[in-house]
C-alpha cells in the first residue's frame, strides 16, 4: 500500500469529472487500499480518487470511531435523496477549513464492490454527508462549491493565513 499525495485547492484538478470504472482487477483493488490509508493516515472520513489525482469513480469512506467500517465505492450513483441536514463539513483538500453545508439527510446510493458486484447502501447523517461530499468530488465540485460568494471569500482568506503560517 502507498500514501498519495492530496490535491489541495484551488488545484484546477480537482475541478475535473471523474471517467467511469471499467476494469475490475487487482489494481482497482490496489487503488482502493491506497485510497483507504491515505484517508486513516490524514484522519478523513472520506476520500474520493479525483483528490489524489485518479480521475476514475471511486470513492472511499469510513465513518466509525475506530477505523472498522470501510467502504470502497466503485461508480457510486445517488438513487434517492430526502430530507435535509445542514452538516459542518471539512475536506482534505482544503485543510484546516471548515464551512456548513446542506446536503440531503436520508439517501441511497447504488455502488459497485470492488469485484463489480452491485451493491445498495441506505445512508444518514454523517454517512450520507461524507458520501454526497465525495461523489461531488467525483464530478469536479467541492464544499467551497455550496458556498455563498461571502462564505467563500472568508473560506479563501482562512486557507491564505493558514498557508502564510506554514511557510
Amino acid at each position: 500500500m502507498a500514501l498519495l499525495p492530496i490535491l489541495q485547492f484551488p488545484d484546477h484538478r480537482l475541478k475535473l469529472v471523474a471517467k467511469p470504472v471499467e476494469h475490475f482487477d487487482a489494481n482497482l483493488e490496489k487503488t482502493c487500499a491506497d485510497l483507504l490509508e491515505t484517508m486513516y493516515e490524514t484522519q478523513g472520513v472520506g476520500l474520493a480518487a479525483t483528490q489524489v489525482n485518479i480521475q476514475q469513480r471511486i470513492i472511499v469512506i469510513d465513518t466509525s470511531d475506530n477505523q472498522s467500517q470501510p467502504y470502497c465505492m466503485i461508480n457510486p450513483k445517488l438513487i434517492n435523496a430526502e430530507g435535509e441536514i445542514i452538516w459542518e463539513e471539512g475536506c482534505l483538500s482544503f485543510p484546516g477549513v471548515f464551512a456548513k453545508v446542506k446536503r440531503s439527510a436520508n439517501i441511497t446510493v447504488e455502488y459497485n464492490n470492488t469485484k463489480g458486484e452491485l451493491q445498495t447502501l441506505h445512508a444518514t447523517e454523517l454517512n450520507a454527508v461524507c458520501i454526497q461530499h465525495e461523489i461531488d468530488h467525483l464530478n469536479g465540485i467541492t464544499f467551497y462549491d455550496h458556498l455563498s460568494p461571502i462564505k467563500q471569500k472568508m473560506l479563501r482568506k482562512k486557507l491564505d493565513k493558514l498557508r502564510d503560517k506554514s511557510l
